[in-house]
């Protein structure tokens, strides 16, 4: 089962956009639905909702979903820049990881499950985690490390990586791989097993998760029209900080200190709020703890 975080805050905030046409919006992580479907029930008899998921268990999910309004597109949310300029009313992204992904071992994706080391959002495209890990070098396994997971301890994590490849017994399963850190890594944070860095830091560079974020974002400018809402939920400081400072970017007027008489360019968002689960959606469902919610309006001006 999956326990969508801050579902009535965001699907309220991004309904809320004031537009001038009938209203498309997009979901742009469909995941199990949870936001589809509440979208989808107070969504308008002329609305439409477009979804988009990497993972075929996803889109299959999606297939249960007879509603003429909506659609599922198996992309990425980045691929949404190939809708029409002005014409959605909302885009929504939550950037978790589906409680069905982490909780099944064949996919890879937690340390809690022994299973092969997979960790694709897409499982139809694209190599494994341990595919990479047969063929990277000690820098480029401990560059992944350092900067998606912010691990200390990145380089000799590396090198036992390497060194046990060598060996003749390379990485290959989720318990090979927790084992080798929890070996490698010297100092343990309370509460949080050592290998969790590790884990988040090769699933998000194996889905190109950070760089995805950044494309999407962009595409929202162009394709949301004026008074459209832009709704991000994200799990790690890494992704809030893109989301924060794409906000920020965009939502102050810029000078061009070379004409420091010419008209400023005008925003082209308006940040709105900062939202975090309540104590009580925390205590439910635990994995909703670390995440915040950023709601931005689209303003009138054209990108």
């Amino acid at each position: 089962m999956h326990t969508t975080v801050l579902l009535n805050e965001a699907v309220d905030a991004l309904l809320e956009a004031r537009v001038a046409m009938d209203p498309v919006f997009v979901d742009g992580t469909f995941g199990r639905g949870g936001h589809s479907r509440l979208v989808l029930s107070k969504l308008p008899a002329e609305g439409r909702l477009i979804a988009f998921d990497k993972d075929v268990e996803a889109i299959a999910e999606a297939g249960k979903i007879a509603d003429a309004r909506f659609s599922i597109r198996h992309e990425g949310f980045s691929h949404m820049a190939q809708l029409p300029a002005a014409s959605v009313a909302g885009v929504l992204l939550d950037l978790g990881v589906s409680s069905p992904q982490i909780d099944s071992p064949e996919r890879g994706f937690s340390f809690r499950f022994d299973g092969p080391l997979d960790m694709r959002m897409d499982t139809t495209r694209g190599q494994s985690v341990a595919e990479w890990l047969q063929e990277a070098e000690t820098q480029q396994i401990a560059e992944v490390i350092r900067d998606f997971g912010e691990e200390r301890f990145a380089g000799p994590i590396a090198k036992a990586i390497v060194a046990r490849r060598e060996a003749g017994s390379p990485v290959a399963t989720t318990a090979d791989l927790a084992e080798l850190v929890a070996g490698t890594v010297k100092t343990r944070e309370a509460g949080q097993n050592p290998a969790t860095r590790t884990f988040q830091a090769l699933r998000i560079f194996i889905n190109a998760e950070l760089e995805e974020l950044e494309q999407a974002l962009e595409a929202s400018l162009r394709v949301l029209a004026p008074g459209g809402r832009l709704v991000v939920i994200s799990f790690h400081s890494l992704e809030d900080r893109i989301v924060k400072q794409f906000i920020a970017k965009h939502s102050k007027e810029v000078f061009d200190r070379r004409a420091p008489f010419a008209a400023p360019k005008p925003m082209l968002l308006k940040a709105l709020d900062r939202i975090k689960p309540s104590d009580a959606e925390v205590t439910a469902n635990p994995r909703a703890r670390s995440a915040v919610m950023r709601v931005a309006e689209r303003t009138e001006v054209a990108a």
